[in-house]
This record gives C-alpha cells, sequence and structure tokens, in this order.
C-alpha cells in the first residue's frame, strides 16, 4: 500500500507539471492520478478489512463472552478481576476448562461489566441464553445475585465456591456453596515454616471473617505442634487483622515494623494485602507466605502458599452434577459442603515452595494425618488464639 501512495503523489506532480503542455496531456495525467486513488482506497480497504477479522478471532479466542443460543454447556462468571488474575478466576476457571475438555463439552466465561449485584445477574442470563447446563462462579460477592438467580432458573444448577451460607442463607437444591477448611492449609503453612526454622513469625489477616480466622488459627496450631514436634523453644507469632483486603500505606508501615523487630516470614491472608507484605519484605529482607492460590510467582520472597484447590473442587462438583442428569446429589444439594485434605482441597504447592529442611516426605505424613481425619485442627472461630498455645507465644495486636 506504501508503493501505492508514492505513484499517487508521483502522479499528481506529474498532474501539475504537465498542465502547461495542453488539455490531452492533462487529461490523462488526472486519469492516472484517479487511477492510482481507485487502487490505493481498494487496497485500505482490504487491509482495514483484514485487521479486523484478526481482531475478531483474537476476542472469539481470549474473551470468550458469548450472547448467542447453545454455545455454552458450562459457564463461569467471573469475580471482581481478570481471567488471569492468578488467583480465584484464573484456577476456578482453569477447572471448568479441564473438565469441559474431558468430557467433549463447551466452556466460556463471562465477565461482569461492573462490580454489582446486577451485572453478576446480567451474565447468569446470558449463560442460560446461552444453553448453560451448569454454571460456576467463586467468590463471597455472588450471594445476592445468586439468590436472584437460583430462584429465577430452578432448572440450571449453580457453584459457587468461598460462598457460604451466611453469604446465601436459603441455599436452594439446585446450588451448591463449596467452602473450604481453611484452618487445615494455614495449620500446614505454620507446621511447615517452624520445622523449616523460622522462630520470629507473622499473621496479617484481612478482615476477621470466619475463613481468615480460620486460616490464622490453623497457622497457630500448626507452629506450636511443630515446636513441640521438634522440642523448639522461642517461636512468636505477632497476629493482627488490618480491617480490609486491599493493600495499603498503613499495612505496608505495620509490615515494616515487624521486619524490623525481627519478624522472619509473615503469612499474608487476604486478598491484595499481601502486595502490602510484600513490598515490606522486599524493603527489611523478609518472607512471605501466600494463600487461597499458589502466589510463587509474584515474587521469589513467597516461601509457600496455604492453597485452597479451587480447580478440583470445580471438577468434583461438576463430576456429581453431570453424573446426576446435571442435578447435584445429596452431597451438594442446596447445601454448603466443606471441602479439605480428604477430598485433595487445601494443601501447600511442595513443588515451588522453598523450604531447606521441611521435606516432602514430612509433608507427605502431615497431610495423610489430615486426610484420614487421624489429625483435627480447632475450627472454632470464637477460640482465644493466645490463650490456646503453651509450647509458643502469640501477640494479638489491635
Amino acid at each position: 500500500m506504501k508503493k501505492k501512495l508514492v505513484a499517487l503523489v508521483t502522479c499528481g506532480a506529474m498532474l501539475f507539471s504537465m498542465a502547461g503542455c495542453g488539455t490531452g496531456a492533462a487529461q490523462q495525467a488526472a486519469n492516472a492520478v484517479a487511477e492510482a486513488a481507485k487502487e490505493t482506497a481498494q487496497e485500505v480497504k482490504d487491509t482495514v478489512s483484514e485487521a479486523v477479522e484478526e481482531v475478531k478471532e483474537e476476542v472469539a479466542d481470549g474473551v470468550q463472552e458469548v450472547t448467542g443460543g447453545g454455545t455454552t454447556d458450562i459457564a463461569f462468571i467471573t469475580d471482581v478481576g481478570n481471567i488471569d488474575d492468578h488467583s480465584f478466576n484464573q484456577y476456578s476457571w482453569a477447572g471448568v476448562q479441564t473438565y469441559a475438555e474431558d468430557h467433549g463439552l463447551k466452556a466460556n466465561y463471562y465477565q461482569p461489566s461492573e462490580d454489582s449485584d446486577a451485572a453478576r445477574v446480567e451474565q447468569m442470563d446470558n449463560a442460560v441464553k446461552d444453553g448453560a447446563k451448569a454454571i460456576v462462579m467463586a467468590g463471597y460477592l455472588f450471594g445476592a445475585a445468586l439468590a436472584e438467580a437460583q430462584e429465577k432458573y430452578p432448572d440450571v444448577p449453580f457453584i459457587a465456591l468461598d460462598v457460604s451460607t451466611g453469604d446465601l442463607e436459603n441455599p436452594q437444591s439446585n446450588t451448591a456453596l463449596i467452602t473450604y477448611q481453611e484452618e487445615q492449609a494455614g495449620y500446614l503453612a505454620g507446621y511447615a515454616a517452624v520445622t523449616d526454622g523460622y522462630k520470629e513469625l507473622g499473621f496479617l489477616g484481612g478482615m476477621a471473617v470466619p475463613a481468615v480466622i480460620r486460616y490464622g488459627y490453623g497457622f497457630v496450631q500448626g507452629a506450636e505442634q511443630a515446636a513441640k514436634d521438634n522440642s523448639i523453644d522461642g517461636v512468636n507469632i505477632k497476629y493482627w487483622y488490618c480491617g480490609g483486603f486491599a493493600p495499603t500505606d498503613d499495612i505496608k508501615a505495620k509490615m515494616d515494623s515487624w521486619y524490623t523487630e525481627g519478624t522472619e516470614v509473615v503469612f499474608a491472608c487476604g486478598g491484595g494485602i499481601y502486595l502490602s507484605a510484600l513490598a515490606a519484605a522486599e524493603a527489611n529482607n523478609g518472607k512471605v507466605i501466600g494463600v487461597d492460590v499458589d502466589q510463587s510467582a509474584e515474587s521469589p520472597l513467597i516461601i509457600t502458599s496455604a492453597m485452597k484447590a479451587l480447580s478440583n473442587s470445580v471438577i468434583l462438583a461438576l463430576t456429581d452434577c453431570e453424573e446426576n442428569g446435571w442435578k447435584f446429589s445429596s452431597a451438594y444439594a442446596g447445601k454448603e459442603t466443606k471441602l479439605g485434605a480428604a477430598q485433595d482441597c487445601v494443601g501447600l504447592p511442595m513443588e515451588s515452595s522453598q523450604f531447606t529442611t521441611f521435606t516432602q516426605e514430612q509433608y507427605d505424613t502431615l497431610f495423610s494425618s489430615l486426610s484420614s481425619g487421624s489429625l483435627v485442627v480447632d475450627n472454632n472461630i470464637d477460640a482465644d488464639i493466645a490463650a490456646s498455645v503453651s509450647q509458643i507465644s502469640v501477640d494479638v495486636q489491635e
């Protein structure tokens, strides 16, 4: 196309230079310019059309927000954020994709236009229009939207990860609420950290909601048991709820003070607050323990993560649903089902963890005890955490 434009300019110059040579020559030049312009315009049109088609293909491959009929078997409605958030959206969607691929089904995800109940319901409407046999979502923010959708579409099964009966009081038979035994994941992280040689620990919680409390209390119990099993004295844990789930300068300042005072590793539990802990760790040569998903890719300072196996959870629930004719069995229908080690739905990512002395064999033994039920971690969210330990010290801060 660049050559055509040069030709067009050249012809234009010829037109002006030949104007004084007679009307015949000028007419020939004008005709040449017109022909060049016509060819250039068509080439521009063709180039734009090709670009549009490329964009359409990229959107179809990447965004996958569809509103036609019969195009979806399993739908995933995203939480706040994008599908590549390295958190709930990405790992839940991975479970949907895996199940769909293994069972010859079509999967699509739907992203609400804004953070509102109406926008979430709108995407559930779109998924149903597209023929979804099941709809998956993740995050407590879906409580109100799901309350409306489950009544609106009684024949559509809904799978809601990390949504409890505190978020949705009356789940119907077409709704499966899936929550986790966070205390087990926290226990594994606390036990591993102390066994690995860390004696000055911190627990940074977001809001003091049940899931966060269970993570923290489990962390304390794991650290206590590791200290007992390994005859380790002098293990201390600073314990604080910051009151939110977003990173702030105040949280970083608090974590700076902890690291300066000798804290070696902080279990950052609650949405984006790990970013504040990580910034403080980077400035003070500290370490961080991630939460919910494997956050090791975020920084080499994250030594491990107390995980919920979101992908496994999705596959388990979808298997139950499809095997029962796209309805839930009594294991899931109309209730909150807690998943843990027994279902391989909590754990530590040992393949990416940065332990020096805590071994895979030790982890396997510990996980097996949790899975079999021979090791029970207290999940009482009203427990006096500081008073629950004797081998270690817990400093609960305001």
